[in-house]
């Protein structure tokens, strides 16, 4: 097992969730507050990681953070280094990449709590961010751990978009995916099986844990 390609696979998925959930919220429920075509074309970027091969996302994050364009040329002479080919440059790919996962499960649990109580608390004086952290918040916790959960989990098993981005540095951009590809490459078949298992018990625990709390909630008919 390649450990430190493990500390920095929980360390990018941990980074990334974190980011992504203060991303994802706000926009979530902008998303779920009405209709129309502009909610309708953020609902279709938002989902576009989802059909779009993470090859291609990837090139095109490699190109954008580049020297070949105006703002990576900016982040440059800002930071003294392109962003590709790096930790921080992971973690905006990873957020993007993971953007479905957190964004959609939050937009169906924002959806789902009663409008009625909502107006209630507006016409008491509630502010809407106090509408918004004490009443819909709450009652959407069930779809907030699934985002946090299915982001993490999405982040750890990345592989197209952190190759193209990242490359293949150990300590910085190595994650385990990169590392099974690595120990397959090289025929080390053995180091290859223990990295894959490792990466499906946690995947599957992790789909476990989600659909039996949801079965939990639910109540048994008849």
């Amino acid at each position: 097992m390649d450990s430190e390609a493990l500390w920095l696979t929980l360390r990018l998925a941990l980074t990334t969730t974190a980011l992504l959930l203060a991303i994802a919220l706000p926009v979530a429920w902008w998303i779920a507050s009405g209709n129309g075509p502009l909610r309708a074309l953020a609902q279709s970027v938002v989902a576009l990681p989802l059909v779009l091969p993470p090859t291609v996302l990837g090139f095109y994050l490699l190109v954008a953070l580049g020297p070949l364009t105006a703002p990576g040329r900016l982040i440059i002479h800002l930071l003294g280094h392109p962003l590709a080919f790096s930790f921080s440059g992971l973690v905006i790919g990873s957020i993007l990449y993971s953007l479905p996962f957190a964004v959609q499960p939050l937009v169906a649990g924002f959806r789902a709590v009663d409008p009625a109580l909502l107006e209630v608390a507006s016409t008491l004086g509630a502010s809407p961010l106090r509408v918004f952290t004490t009443i819909t918040l709450p009652l959407a916790k069930p779809s907030l751990v699934t985002a946090a959960v299915l982001t993490f989990t999405h982040t750890v098993g990345e592989f197209g978009v952190v190759l193209m981005l990242g490359g293949n540095i150990p300590g910085a951009t190595r994650t385990l995916s990169i590392a099974l590809y690595d120990q397959v490459q090289d025929f080390n078949y053995a180091a290859a099986n223990r990295t894959a298992e490792l990466l499906l018990a946690f995947s599957l625990l992790t789909l476990l844990a989600i659909y039996w709390r949801g079965a939990a909630r639910r109540p048994l008919l008849g």
